[in-house]
């Protein structure tokens, strides 16, 4: 690598931004489906109960409310949703699952390339199944949250093996597929086959925690089913479709966390949350995540313009992708490399944000000299088993996101 290069590698180190990993949603337990049938209806009547208070009774509270609300949500949808989405109005159950995967704690402009690029290379649930777990990281890679790719390989083989290639047609079956959730199952069954399944991402808890006032802890187990139960009984007898699309819509440009648009929402007279003046206060959610703090040298060995990559392990963070070697202090860096020829370059330091901990990671640049041959596995398999890549082939392999951008800003042309 060039010293402009270098300057550059160091550049994109020290701007790096913050990205945040979580595992897949899983599938609920029976009894939770059988307490939430049971639910159902008592849900109606306090959801009907709090958009009363909001706006006043109701002759028939439990349907009327379920249906204005729902009515009115449709027609938003049907003026302002995000129609230009790629996935919006699709009815192919693969590339809904697909985009509904992608879109688990990941912003819409980020997935929107790595969706069209995902396609191109995998069209379908058999391309997918029949491919390598490291192609499907390496298109993955950037993305984030790498348990989804994982997850998305198996759920193909297992819809390829099971099904001959057909997706389930019912959210109970498609949630017991690797990966799939009940909110993911119940959108696909939604979107694709008219179930009336009720979803409930992070944008739709949002909107109908606020709307109805609902104010149980959903830190708590049995808050979440009622909840769950309320988002059942709330679903229209027709337009399931744009009625799911509409919630996820207003969660995603109108009822924000931090600045909700009240003025611009459908649903401001009925909403609870807008009457007391603190949408703010929901959904609550009291247990919050003790985050831990790790620190990392990362050692970035260069001969002859290829970097030493190792292979992550299958299980834990950044599982089966290519990255530098981590190393656990500057005292173990220093042990690895002593005799070695050359001096390590410290690079500004990456942030990295996972789900359970801030992960600091410090790069250093060891440039082994171009006239003596590289060093033998034997002397580097203190670092982990690997190989020699070409620039070229390790931003065409899967890459956590950190190390993805240390290169690709190191590759920059000009």
């Amino acid at each position: 690598m060039s010293r402009t290069a270098a300057r550059r590698a160091e550049a994109g180190a020290g701007t790096a931004g913050r990205t945040t990993e979580r595992t897949t949603e899983r599938a609920p337990g029976r009894s939770t489906e059988r307490s939430t049938e049971r639910a159902t209806e008592r849900a109606a009547r306090r959801a009907a109960g709090a958009i009363d208070r909001a706006t006043g009774p109701a002759a028939d509270p439990a349907g009327q409310a379920a249906a204005g609300l729902a009515a009115e949500v449709q027609r938003w949808q049907r003026r302002h949703g995000r129609h230009d989405l790629p996935w919006v109005g699709e009815r192919d159950p693969y590339r809904v699952w697909l985009s509904e995967v992608m879109l688990q704690q990941t912003q819409v402009a980020s997935v929107l390339d790595y969706y069209r690029r995902f396609l191109v290379r995998f069209p379908d649930v058999r391309s997918l199944a029949a491919a390598a777990q490291a192609d499907v990281l390496a298109m993955w890679s950037g993305l984030g949250y790498y348990s989804r790719a994982r997850h998305l390989h198996r759920c193909a083989i297992q819809v390829v093996a099971e099904f001959d290639g057909t997706f389930p047609a019912d959210s109970a079956a498609l949630a017991r597929l690797p990966g799939i959730g009940r909110s993911t199952a119940a959108a696909i069954a939604a979107f694709c086959f008219g179930e009336r399944a009720a979803i409930l991402d992070g944008n739709v808890k949002r909107v109908l925690t606020r709307v109805l006032g609902f104010g149980a802890d959903l830190a708590d187990a049995a808050a979440e089913r009622e909840l769950w139960a309320t988002a059942q009984a709330l679903l229209p007898r027709r337009g399931i479709e744009s009625y799911t699309q509409g919630l996820m819509d207003l969660g995603a440009t109108v009822c924000l966390a931090r600045q909700p648009l009240c003025e611009s929402c459908p649903l401001e007279r009925r909403c609870v949350a807008r009457a007391q003046g603190r949408p703010q206060h929901y959904p609550v959610k009291t247990r919050r995540l003790r985050r831990g703090r790790r620190d990392n040298a990362v050692l970035w060995l260069e001969h002859r313009g290829r970097w030493w990559l190792v292979q992550r392990p299958q299980s834990g963070v950044w599982a089966g992708l290519w990255c530098l070697p981590l190393l656990d202090d500057d005292e173990a860096l220093a042990a690895c490399t002593q005799g070695w020829p050359g001096a390590g370059a410290p690079l500004p330091p990456l942030a990295h944000a996972l789900t359970h901990f801030d992960w600091t990671l410090r790069p250093v640049l060891w440039r082994w000299p171009a006239r003596r041959k590289a060093p033998a596995q034997d002397e580097l398999r203190a670092l982990g088993e690997g190989r020699w890549f070409s620039p070229g082939e390790a931003l065409a392999t899967g890459l956590p996101a950190p190390v993805r951008r240390l290169f690709e800003a190191a590759t920059e042309p000009g």
